[in-house]
């Protein structure tokens, strides 16, 4: 579920040029996310022991995105492991620790994750665009993409063609 992309190289005349594709994400790259199973995303800027979750959760496990697979026992993350930055964690019913994923709970948690860090994506861009005094419905360029500011609707960014 990370989001990583490479520098483009394109030739101009006989230059190379490199585009940089920014991650306009909420959080630096670097924090680890833990989705609830409430909807909440956590998010930590440094490495945590998953004891730190799990004592304020009892009934709950942890897992990472990573180690999901349908028809398959979650992997839980021991108390004394620690969470890595970078990572994407749940918050899981103990219930579910016990018998296989199913297609249909993946695709639920990978909906509910997307929802919430989506959700979290927006908040942030509206407080970023209020502390930089930018106004409703106003044009802006960050890093060779186009957004248009608004609040009845979010646009996505849209890589600006040049020829």
């Amino acid at each position: 579920m990370g989001n990583c992309a490479a520098p483009q190289i394109t030739r101009n005349g006989g230059l190379a040029m490199i585009t940089r594709h920014h991650d306009w994400s909420p959080s630096p790259p670097y924090m680890l996310k833990v989705i609830h199973m409430d909807g909440r995303l956590q998010e930590f800027p440094q490495t945590i022991k998953a004891s730190q979750l799990l004592s304020q959760n009892p009934n709950c496990f942890l897992c990472s995105s990573e180690s999901m697979f349908i028809d398959s026992i979650a992997p839980q993350i021991h108390e004394e492991e620690d969470l890595c930055l970078g990572q994407l964690y749940f918050l899981l019913p103990l219930s579910m620790s016990r018998v296989p994923l199913s297609l249909r709970e993946l695709c639920l948690l990978a909906v509910k994750a997307s929802a919430v860090l989506e959700s979290s994506l927006s908040s942030r861009r509206r407080k970023d665009r209020v502390s930089s005094g930018e106004k409703e419905g106003q044009s802006f360029v960050r890093g060779g993409s186009l957004e248009m500011v608004s609040s009845s609707h979010h646009v996505r960014h849209q890589e600006m063609g040049r020829g």
